[in-house]
């Protein structure tokens, strides 16, 4: 789930960030921190013209360990409405290949669980119902779950019913009152963005069919420490669970891991989580959760370890970036979503540094990376205004960008990728 306001102005409102004194899956003592990236505006928040008058408001941005379950999480709290309101909109289901992903996914589900016209597929922030839709298509019953209200009315139009409404466990105990319980729950990235996992997983468990099972596809913590991925520290992200933390959660909730997927042609990579009702690791569990715990993902030392990383690598590229500006370089960025923006706010560049970032999404054009204040051009700017370097803000998807953008190289132009140490290609 990647989310972007790109709407009307922003409405300003007193909102303050409580501390978190508890962990969020296990109630053990306050998450000891370990990462701060200092007081930095909501990161999904791409800024009007209008709003360039008045200061962004800031709020803290820490990450901490739980060493009773293992879970990293903020040391903060924002009303999850701060991040996830009306005017957010989100960018899954462009081009062809999240259709052929989710047509495959589908006819995988149907023939594995022998779905058919009794069936039901509930899928938890389905945005705007594309990967539900291709269920629809095959007869099999849907509802889609989707707190947002431009993007619940956007999956009706297509065929797909949908709840807007933030899922929870009050809403699925309302749900399994009306008689409906879930052959398959899915869940794709979306359990980071969850302020009380424990309502959540509570909620999976109630809605779902005793025989049935629930797919969670999540980065893991792992991705975030491999790749030095400081850029997905967010306000919206309020936990980051490695194979240890989710088992430990879902287990106090009834549901119990059955299988462990890795998806390392994701960028970036993506665990699937499957769960159950049937006690006990399924094959694979148990040896995935023993490669975490060797990878230290249980130890507070690991997360420290990364924090040292994290501050390295944002040294090295303010001191690139300086170097470049003395030398009479010009940079720009590619990709405003919300990564861009909390790498470029927590690392302190502004537009001295990354004179305007490109991105292909219309609607993004024409507004401003929050905090930084970048503004957001068309790529096609590139050709006009030719920058000597290019900083990838989206270097989970390089390769794709470095094709799109083969004539900016063909003109001399070079690309940084910034993490997870910065290199210049």
């Amino acid at each position: 789930m990647s989310v972007e306001s790109v709407g009307q102005p922003l409405a300003r409102t007193q909102v303050t960030a409580v501390p978190v004194e508890a962990c969020r899956s296990c109630g053990g003592p306050r998450p000891r921190p370990f990462l701060s990236l200092g007081r930095t505006p909501i990161a999904n928040r791409l800024l009007c013209p209008d709003d360039l008058a008045e200061p962004e408001p800031v709020f803290p941005l820490e990450v901490g360990f739980c060493a009773s379950c293992a879970l990293v999480q903020l040391t903060h709290a924002l009303p999850a409405e701060e991040m996830f309101d009306a005017g957010y909109r989100s960018f899954p289901s462009s081009g062809d290949t999240p259709r052929r992903n989710a047509d495959r996914r589908a006819r995988e589900l149907i023939a594995g669980r022998a779905l058919g016209p009794d069936s039901l597929v509930v899928e938890i922030a389905s945005s705007d119902g594309h990967l539900l839709r291709a269920f629809v298509e095959r007869g099999i019953p849907v509802l889609g779950i989707e707190p947002s209200p431009g993007l619940a009315s956007a999956a009706r139009a297509i065929g797909v019913p949908t709840r807007t409404e933030f899922f929870d466990a009050g809403l699925a105990r309302s749900l399994a009152a009306q008689g409906l319980r879930a052959d398959v729950i899915i869940v794709d990235n979306v359990l980071a963005h969850v302020p009380d996992p424990n309502g959540f997983a509570e909620g999976m468990s109630v809605l779902l069919a005793d025989d049935g099972i629930v797919e969670v596809d999540d980065p893991g913590v792992g991705a975030l420490l491999d790749h030095t991925g400081f850029d997905t520290v967010r306000h919206d992200c309020f936990c980051y669970f490695s194979t240890i933390a989710a088992d430990a959660l879902m287990r106090r909730h009834g549901l119990y891991l059955t299988e462990v997927e890795e998806f390392s042609e994701h960028p970036g990579g993506i665990l699937r989580w499957r769960l159950s009702r049937a006690e006990g690791p399924g094959p694979g569990v148990g040896e995935r959760l023993d490669r975490e715990r060797a990878a230290g993902l249980d130890t507070f030392d690991r997360y420290a370890s990364f924090a040292d990383d994290v501050r390295e690598s944002q040294a090295e590229l303010l001191t690139l970036l300086h170097e470049l500006r003395a030398h009479g370089r010009s940079v720009a960025a590619y990709g405003a979503a919300a990564k861009g923006a909390a790498l470029l706010n927590s690392s302190g560049i502004t537009t001295d540094l990354v004179q305007y970032v490109v991105d292909r999404n219309v609607d993004k054009q024409g507004k401003y990376i929050p905090g930084a204040r970048t503004p957001i051009l068309d790529p096609a700017v590139l050709a006009q205004r030719q920058p000597h370097y290019l900083l990838l803000l989206a270097w989970n998807v390089r390769d794709e960008i470095m094709d799109q953008q083969a004539a900016f190289a063909r003109r001399g132009g070079k690309f940084i990728v910034p993490v997870p140490r910065p290199v210049v290609c």
